[in-house]
């Protein structure tokens, strides 16, 4: 029931509310915003006079429908301290009913005599006032009343609406003591049903006017026409009767409904789909009791009806002219819609032979114009479930929700979203913190807080009301909207000079989670806001606000894809001499996807380069490759040739497939379905390029001189398809030259044709002496598309060669005899490149490997120093035998050698090549001899060397 202890509830609530305290959560949320609205309009607890109108209509048709309602309620509270009043809508005291005749007597005229306004600008809180302000049942008890004057009372109070317009015509109400507070159950069950029984009156009322105006258009065709076309019973014959389907019946009587609200005389030519030609006819018609209203009558063309009705009421002046030409057919033959042309009515008897035919519909303008507007609202309804929600974006959604609603429901619409939304996160509390999202109007010069500016709103305004209450709320007229004033009093009042004048706040609620609230203003029309209207607000930000929440729900989830895909991708490239390297990803319009790259320096100073993609979008395409990348990187540590590299990661991506179940349909996984991949290996000491794809697009190679030319590298098929092999080509990269690496985003796109982009890369890259980085500026300036439907990697990179004089080569034959020989060479060299001081580590080294390749391997034997960012010691023989690193133990006389090299060097390790085999060591230049000695400290620890 929500009533607290008289003594230490709302009284004590309402005082210290009236002292200025704060009791947000100690009383109804309607009741606060019922006291806050009270005190802003400046009414005082103790002193508020209600004004008194004696030109009350005691005789009108709410009245007339209540009074056999009223008259059972005074019966049904016979003796008993209760009172039952009927105000009209703008809450004046039409009617007074006391279940004991005494109470009249007791109680003050306030209280005992129609006139008396109880709406809240002047009473306060108060039942009728806040059953008018919230447009709902409510109830209201004891010190939640504003005025003193009703402390020890209670009441409930009940909007009584007309069943046709849905306007609110009244507002029924019961007074009873305080202390009989506890029966409020029963007492809205009844006060519940006393309001239907009232507007099924209403209704009925409306019934009867219709029906006297049915009968008055009877009595007048039977008068002109005692033999026409009518049926047993005297009503006009169906519609059915003259070859008409439902379907052109309810064509026809859609625009009858039209016609009447319009509520003049016309003559409207209809073309139904089945191309049939009807003009209807429309004409006043005044029942005997004066009600006016409007008939609407068929009129078929000749050849196009069965036997016709006899003359309308009205004579000649209401019967057609020359019909239109017939519109425009579809090849078969039929028109697509109905299509109507209004034109002056003409004479009887025209050159084509029209006749009257049967009665469409008879009615009030009234309420022909409730059931256009009611056509209406369902066609903006339809509307918008094709209209908003045709983005992922939350602005843009938002957007498309105000759009919808301008001009068919306000004139202007404001949207305030909680920041959060915008960046895809729930909102904790929207209340506090409001974006500006949306102003849009029909025009633009109406002075409302501009988009992009952070809202703060007070909680006595419609807005902050509504996403309290979860409810939308309806400010009938602005201008005495006091919660709405006080917000920014001179703002309000410029609002109201640019002619705005009513309100619906409604809350953007979606799966109870209140998003923001939108807010629709009307100007232009001068008739309030009503409950349809509000209903439809409601209707339309319900939509929109589910479109909205998944927009959010897409943007969070877009953002953390992003998110991993950026994590998943290389921030920066080791340092490298090989090439010089610039890099961009762009992901596309619709979603993150799996294109990747890297540089990953290799062996000898040589630097593998990589693009792939993984088809589809999403956290899995970005999980995918990011296994993918590390995998190649893992791949490419075992000095692997391209097309041995990518026969690994086909092999990789298909297990990756059987392991998560796709191959079996019911696990109903999104599955990998395929990826591609170019990798492609420089080396700066042959400046060759050795390369391979697996259904990739092929690079672009820029000459030092600005041409371009895109290679003929065998395609290979896509990675995960298995069983098929990859072939590698080679080409020779003078110094200077850029290579470019890019994912098939950056030239497919559905607006124009492939070579064409292709073209288009070429002359964008087809400029001499550029760096790579203004390459890439240039290539996403004038190639990327638009809108790309695709994420896009790009990796330009341009070569350098090691200049030959870094470069020491020396064959040797496989005597033992020789290791002296090299070990004096290599420190003449090293002397001559200024590095005497790894002179010792690096004898130590080159005898370790040489010795094991005149033991162990066959052939010749090619010793060659890099002098790079690191000295690069090889040793190449023609043997495929890899040696491997064991610790040897003290007794052992051998297996010391290679922990010997790797104690020497940075890194170390074996490429196989086609003639057999490259045991590799590399030196730091900037450490090396820390860690001489500390191998040979630890040298000095084994007694046999």
């Amino acid at each position: 029931m929500g009533v607290v202890g008289v003594g230490s509830g709302p009284a004590r609530v309402r005082e210290q509310f009236l002292r200025g305290g704060t009791v947000e959560g100690a009383v109804r949320s309607p009741i606060l915003s019922s006291w806050q609205r009270s005190q802003e309009l400046g009414l005082s607890p103790d002193a508020c006079d209600l004004p008194y109108r004696p030109d009350i209509d005691l005789e009108g048709r709410l009245v007339n429908a209540a009074r056999p309602v009223l008259d059972r309620l005074e019966a049904r509270f016979a003796g008993m301290n209760m009172n039952v009043s009927l105000a009209d809508g703008h809450g004046a005291v039409l009617q007074r009913r006391f279940g004991s005749p005494a109470m009249a007597r007791q109680l003050a005229a306030i209280q005992s005599v129609p006139g008396f306004v109880f709406a809240e600008q002047f009473a306060g809180t108060n039942g009728i006032g806040l059953a008018l302000a919230e447009r709902q049942l409510i109830n209201v008890y004891g010190a939640e009343h504003f005025a003193e004057r009703a402390q020890a009372n209670a009441c409930s109070a009940i909007p009584v609406r007309d069943p046709l317009s849905g306007r609110i015509e009244g507002i029924l109400c019961f007074g009873y003591p305080l202390a009989d507070a506890e029966a409020d159950a029963e007492l809205n069950l009844l006060i519940r049903r006393a309001a239907g029984a009232i507007e099924r009156r209403l209704l009925k009322q409306s019934s009867a006017r219709e029906r006297a105006l049915l009968q008055a258009y009877l009595d007048a065709r039977q008068r002109r026409a005692p033999a026409g076309g009518t049926g047993a019973d005297g009503q006009p014959a169906g519609l059915g009767a003259r070859g008409l389907d439902r379907r052109d019946e309810t064509i026809l009587k859609e625009q009858a409904a039209g016609l009447i609200s319009a509520a003049q005389r016309a003559a409207v030519d209809v073309w139904l789909p089945g191309g049939r030609q009807v003009t209807l006819l429309s004409h006043p018609v005044t029942s005997p009791s004066g009600v006016e209203g409007v008939a609407i009558e068929a009129v078929f063309a000749p050849g196009e009806r069965l036997p016709v009705d006899a003359e309308a009421p009205g004579g000649p002046a209401q019967q057609p002219g020359a019909p239109t030409d017939r519109p425009p057919r579809s090849p078969d033959g039929v028109t697509g819609r109905p299509v109507t042309t209004a034109r002056t009515p003409g004479t009887t008897g025209d050159a084509t032979g029209r006749e009257p035919g049967g009665l469409i519909m008879v009615g009030e303008p009234e309420v022909g114009r409730y059931a256009v507007a009611a056509r209406r609202r369902l066609e903006l309804l339809s509307e918008a479930s094709t209209r908003i929600g045709t983005t992922l974006d939350v602005a843009g959604t938002a957007r498309e929700l105000a759009e919808m609603a301008v001009p068919r429901l306000a004139d202007f619409v404001t949207i305030d979203l909680s920041p959060t939304v915008l960046c895809g996160e729930e909102p904790s509390d929207p209340r506090t913190g409001l974006h500006r999202t949306v102003v849009h109007g029909f025009r633009a010069d109406c002075p409302f807080y501009p988009a992009g500016e952070r809202v703060e709103l007070r909680s006595t305004t419609p807005q902050l009301r509504a996403l309290a209450d979860g409810q939308p709320v309806l400010e009938p007229e602005l201008s005495s909207a006091a919660g709405w004033i006080a917000q920014n009093p001179e703002h309000a009042r410029s609002i109201l000079d640019h002619g705005v004048h009513s309100l619906v706040a409604v809350p953007l609620l979606a799966r109870g989670i209140a998003l923001g609230v939108a807010s629709f203003y009307r100007s232009r029309d001068p008739a309030p806001y009503g409950d349809d209207d509000r209903s439809l607000a409601l209707e339309l930000a319900t939509r929109a606000a589910i479109c909205i929440d998944n927009a959010r729900r897409y943007t969070r989830e877009h953002a953390m894809v992003l998110t991993l895909q950026r994590s998943l991708l290389p921030h920066s490239f080791p340092e490298q001499n090989a090439v010089e390297v610039a890099h961009r990803y762009m992901p596309a319009a619709s979603g993150v996807g799996g294109d990747w790259f890297d540089v990953i320096p290799l062996s000898s100073a040589r630097v593998a380069l990589v693009v792939g993609d993984v088809v589809g979008h999403g956290l899995h395409a970005a999980a995918t490759m990011g296994r993918l990348r590390t995998a190649a990187r893992n791949f490419a540590e075992l000095d692997l040739a391209p097309d041995e590299l990518l026969t690994h990661l086909d092999n990789l991506v298909g297990r990756l497939d059987r392991d998560e179940g796709f191959e079996d349909a019911s696990a109903g996984g999104t599955g990998i379905i395929g990826a591609t991949c170019l990798y492609a290996i420089y080396d700066p000491t042959s400046q060759q390029c050795v390369m391979a794809r697996a259904g990739h697009p092929p690079p672009a190679l820029v000459a030092p001189d600005g041409s371009v030319t895109f290679p003929d590298l065998p395609a290979g098929p896509p990675l995960g398809l298995g069983g098929l092999p990859f072939e590698t080509a080679a080409f020779h990269l003078p110094e200077g030259s850029q290579l470019v690496l890019y994912t098939d985003g950056l030239v497919a796109d559905r607006r124009r044709d492939l070579d064409t982009a292709l073209d288009q890369l070429g002359r964008v890259l087809a400029r001499p002496n550029r760096a790579p980085e203004d390459t890439c500026d240039a290539v996403c300036h004038s190639v990327v598309p638009l809108h790309p439907t695709d994420d896009i990697a790009l990796l330009v990179a341009r070569t350098h060669a090691l200049p030959p004089g870094r470069i020491a080569t020396w064959e040797l034959p496989a005597d033992p005899s020789r290791v002296r020989d090299i070990r004096a060479a290599v420190t003449h060299r090293l002397s001559e490149w200024g590095l005497d001081d790894v002179v010792h580590a690096t004898q130590l080294l080159l005898s370790e490997l040489v010795t094991n390749a005149i033991r162990y391997g066959s052939g010749p034997i090619q010793v060659r120093l890099l002098h790079d960012r690191t000295l690069t010691c090889e040793v190449a023989d023609t043997s495929s035998t890899a040696p491997h690193l064991r610790r040897a133990a003290t007794t052992d006389e051998g297996g010391r050698g290679l922990f010997l090299v790797a104690q020497l060097a940075q890194t170390w390790g074996t490429r196989y090549t086609a003639e057999g085999k490259v045991i590799w060591a590399e030196c730091a230049l900037d450490a090396t001899s820390g860690r001489s000695d500390a191998a040979e400290s630890y040298l000095h620890d084994i007694p046999a060397i």
